[in-house]
């Protein structure tokens, strides 16, 4: 896609980012999730919308993912939040935007409201997967992975067709940035979408969510029938929607 960018950020890393640029417009920041990456469908559709709205757009590769630089392994919840609330202040600037977090980028996007509380205007869950490294991975791990963890520092964990490698750095970096005991008071619109077939991720996480934000209008959208990552066209047009209402109450 010719909107790529990359913005460095150290003699080092460079992260790639896809934009649409307005001076003082609404944005719409996209975060995607675990060992993912800006070339998906989520991504591209949410770009289009922006563009047709005449919106800004902001969808972020955090280091160690897709073509941006650096190891996967030396990445953790820190280091990707950090990422992205640089490219936020170099990119997005004063302007306002909703947070569209896909999974992991969820847990990125709560993350945020301690730097641009003032700037947030709204959030949108796709699958929701804070904590997801303890509360998830660490929990369904056999004693033999854990072991391996702890030992080695590292294991290659294959789920499906996917392969992740799951570091000791990274579980305990995971329990230093809890979200979910703590509290948001803001009137904002937060709607998380889950699909009813999330196999990754149980519908609960997004109920979780909704509960940190206690004066929200919220809102939790169950997809029939849909799956984890709700890429597909029909499920796009219902997010699509939804940043709609927002976008008219801002």
């Amino acid at each position: 896609m010719k909107n790529f960018k990359y913005l460095r950020i150290s003699k080092t890393k460079k992260i790639r980012y896809l934009d649409n640029y307005y001076k003082k417009n609404l944005y719409i920041i996209f975060l995607h999730g675990f060992q993912s990456d800006i070339n998906g469908e989520k991504p591209k559709a949410f770009l289009k919308y922006a563009i047709k709205k005449k919106l800004g757009f902001l969808a972020i590769e955090y280091s160690g993912h897709g073509k941006s630089s650096g190891e996967f392994t030396k990445g953790n919840i820190s280091k990707w939040s950090k990422d992205v609330r640089i490219l936020i202040k170099k990119l997005v600037k004063k302007n306002n935007f909703i947070l569209i977090g896909s999974s992991m980028g969820t847990w990125l996007s709560l993350l945020q409201f301690k730097y641009f509380k003032k700037q947030i205007k709204g959030l949108i869950g796709i699958g929701s997967a804070p904590e997801f490294l303890d509360r998830i991975m660490w929990k369904k791990f056999t004693k033999k992975i854990k072991k391996e963890i702890k030992e080695k520092g590292i294991s290659i964990i294959k789920h499906g067709e996917y392969i992740y490698p799951i570091t000791q750095q990274l579980i305990k970096d995971g329990k230093k940035n809890k979200v979910l005991s703590k509290k948001i008071n803001m009137p904002i619109n937060v709607t998380m979408f889950h699909g009813s077939k999330d196999e990754v991720v149980p519908v609960s996480f997004s109920r979780k969510v909704l509960k940190i934000f206690i004066k929200s209008k919220k809102k939790l959208v169950i997809i029939k029938k849909g799956d984890h990552s709700l890429s597909k066209k029909s499920y796009l047009e219902k997010i699509k929607k939804e940043l709609n209402r927002f976008i008219q109450i801002i």
